[in-house]
């Protein structure tokens, strides 16, 4: 973390907490409760904007006021947030134009949340008052610990196609490009007649009758990224002038169905990095998306983070919302921790009777405390406390994989060889059997500093720029072994194809060229040589000095190598050519690892996740496990399990659905 700390003891906990929804005698009983829950912290004035600004203004912070000094009575820190994510209705009947426009060209209208034009100049200046206001009245009270500036930027407004952000945009670009001339290079223009000869002839991609130039739908994407991130900016800077030591942070929204913003962006803007993840009710292993995710997330943060929200239960907003079975609530806030989190939180802290998320979960439900929910809500307190040694520690990794928005961005465009290519899924496919395997996982851009690792993953880097291809080619000339997935490197910065053969950045390094794709109809495979198939995608790969490890067995590219490696420097490369199935693709990363030198951090059995955080003195070994039958593991002498207290002699058993955190002594 920054030298803007949390100053909260341990491993934070609790949630949203929005008692204005609530009459006040109901606060009373929501302060013992949280006590009996062992709750440390909570996010307050998310949403209260139209509360705390009954008109221009004119404020009223008698509630809040309230609501903080009971807080801090009652021993529990507050995450202070500004309410900006939910104008009020007073400020849209005053400045129709800061209201959403859509692709189509139909201006939005409020009754929601996050109803605004990123790029209105009003929104910008009532925003930065009421966040001025805020700061001023409440730097100096005792229990604000953390600024919780907006919420989830982008969820429901990451584009808005009006004239002001058509000018905003246009600003943008000007500072990106500097003249027409580059602009027009880099978005070959030539192509249909698009050739601009004034800036104002620039519009966002809306609705037309045939495809947007690609990289015209590219800046766009990052214009409206950077757009968001000047108003977290914007807001943090008036709140780090009236209190320059709290920290300050926003919610990120790491997961499956999330990627509006460039976070690797927005990282180093936050003091404390924070995340909301939910699970996909259709995902029947979402234990995997939530390692992902929790790897991404400290991998932005640099070491520690915050989960700022997810669910004890349902949500409310997929089209069946299931209940957790048991113990997963334990496994999943428990399983966040493993992979970095310092500080567990829920939407929300007492479930809403009325609203739009009436039927999302809370750690008070609506059954009240005679509830299994409540149960694992005061027992995750229990847990966490006893966890508290853990908090600051870090998690060594020996392989990284590379991840970058611009490229999933890129790869999602239209008229690509295949419209059945999806960035998080590639990525899942190659991380999963590390997961199962127990390996130590990192993400880094593709222009990290790579000499911590053996073995770089770039599982889907259809675009990337010339410094990040430089800086992967090296890592293997320089004695690593990297392994790239197919249709990466076949693009630039400016999405102009690199001619020559493909794999375009990665063809030298990789020994191979590709001179046409094939890419497969859903529902069709090819046979492989090693006795696996192949789906999704096939190449006509001609071998420049690699080797073939397994070559097509079928189809038009019969005898065509399929997955290759070659000699690059003093390290080695490889090249998938195509996606293998599961138990191939596991056989092909776990002969690539075990070559480079890669151990897991304990061997485990089949459904029981092993992660490790490292502390000044000590491992943690956090075991889950996700089957219905109890597993024994073997760790170091004189290991501690911590959720018990008890010593460990030589094995720890961890019971079917149960967790196991293991306090290993380093040095003995």
């Amino acid at each position: 973390m920054t030298a803007r700390a949390l100053n909260v003891p341990g491993i934070a906990y609790g949630g949203d907490y929005n008692p204005e929804q609530w009459p006040e005698e109901v606060w009373a009983e929501d302060m013992r409760l949280m006590a009996e829950a062992g709750v440390t912290m909570v996010s307050v004035n998310i949403f209260s904007w139209a509360l705390l600004e009954p008109s221009e203004g004119a404020y009223d912070f008698s509630r809040l006021d309230r609501i903080l000094d009971m807080l801090h009575a009652h021993g529990i820190a507050a995450d202070l947030a500004t309410p900006t994510a939910a104008p009020p209705a007073w400020f849209f009947v005053q400045h129709p134009e800061a209201l959403p426009v859509d692709k189509d060209g139909r201006r939005l209208s409020y009754g929601s949340r996050q109803t605004f034009c990123p790029s209105s100049p009003a929104y910008r200046e009532a925003a930065l008052r009421i966040t001025g206001e805020l700061a001023r009245r409440y730097a100096d009270h005792p229990a604000v610990v953390m600024w919780h500036v907006h919420n989830e930027y982008g969820c429901h407004n990451a584009e808005c196609h009006c004239d002001t952000s058509a000018e905003a945009f246009r600003v943008w670009l000007q500072d990106r490009y500097a003249s027409l001339d580059a602009l027009n290079h880099a978005w070959g223009t030539t192509f249909w007649s698009q050739w601009y000869y004034d800036w104002d002839q620039i519009l966002p991609p809306r609705a037309t009758g045939a495809v947007p130039n690609p990289t015209h739908q590219l800046d766009w994407r990052r214009f409206c990224s950077d757009a968001l991130l000047s108003l977290y900016e914007a807001e943090r800077d008036v709140l780090r002038a009236a209190a320059p030591a709290t920290p300050a942070t926003t919610n990120f929204m790491v997961m499956y169905n999330f990627d509006a913003l460039d976070y690797w962006r927005w990282a180093p803007q936050l003091d404390i990095v924070s995340n909301d993840h939910y699970l996909q009710s259709a995902d029947p292993e979402s234990q995997i998306d939530i390692a992902l995710s929790g790897d991404l997330v400290r991998s932005l943060a640099g070491g520690p983070w915050l989960l700022m929200e997810h669910s004890t239960g349902a949500v409310n907003w997929q089209p069946v919302n299931r209940a957790k079975t048991a113990g997963e609530l334990r496994r999943n806030a428990l399983g966040h921790v493993a992979r970095g989190a310092d500080g567990i939180a829920y939407f929300q802290w007492r479930a809403a009777k009325a609203g739009a998320e009436q039927w999302h979960s809370a750690m008070l439900p609506h059954a009240g405390t005679d509830s299994r929910i409540w149960q694992d809500v005061v027992q995750l307190g229990a847990d966490l406390r006893a966890l508290a040694e853990v908090r600051g520690s870090t998690t060594p990794a020996q392989v990284a994989v590379a991840w970058d928005w611009n490229a999933r961005w890129a790869l999602e465009l239209p008229s690509q060889p295949s419209g059945e290519l999806h960035f998080q899924d590639l990525v899942r496919a190659w991380y999963e059997p590390l997961w199962r395997a127990g390996v130590a996982v990192d993400f880094v851009r593709p222009d990290a500093d790579l000499s911590p690792y053996r073995l770089v993953l770039a599982p889907s880097l259809y675009l990337v720029d010339d410094e990040g291809a430089a800086n992967l080619t090296a890592f293997a000339e320089q004695g690593g072994t990297l392994a790239v997935g197919f249709h990466s490197g076949m693009v630039d910065a400016n999405c102009h194809v690199r001619l020559g053969g493909y794999p375009g950045a990665f063809r030298e390094a990789l020994g191979v060229r590709t001179d046409e794709l094939f890419p497969l109809l859903p529902g069709e495979s090819v046979g492989l040589s090693d006795g696996g198939t192949g789906v999704l995608w096939s190449e006509r790969v001609r071998l420049e000095g690699a080797e073939a490890v397994a070559s097509y067995t079928d189809g038009p590219l019969t005898g065509v190598p399929a997955v290759t490696r070659n000699a690059h420097g003093a390290g080695t490369a490889w090249y998938l050519a195509t996606q293998p199935d599961p138990t191939t693709l596991a056989g092909l990363l776990d002969r690539i690892r075990t070559e480079s030198g890669v151990d897991p951090v304990r061997t485990t059995a089949p459904g029981v996740e092993a992660a490790l955080r490292r502390g000044p003195d000590a491992d943690y070994l956090f075991l889950i496990n996700h089957t219905d039958r109890a597993t024994e593991v073997a760790v170091a002498p004189g290991a501690t399990e911590l959720l018990t207290g008890k010593p460990v002699p030589g094995t720890v058993t961890v019971p079917a659905g149960e967790v196991a955190v293991v306090r290993e002594p380093r040095g003995q």
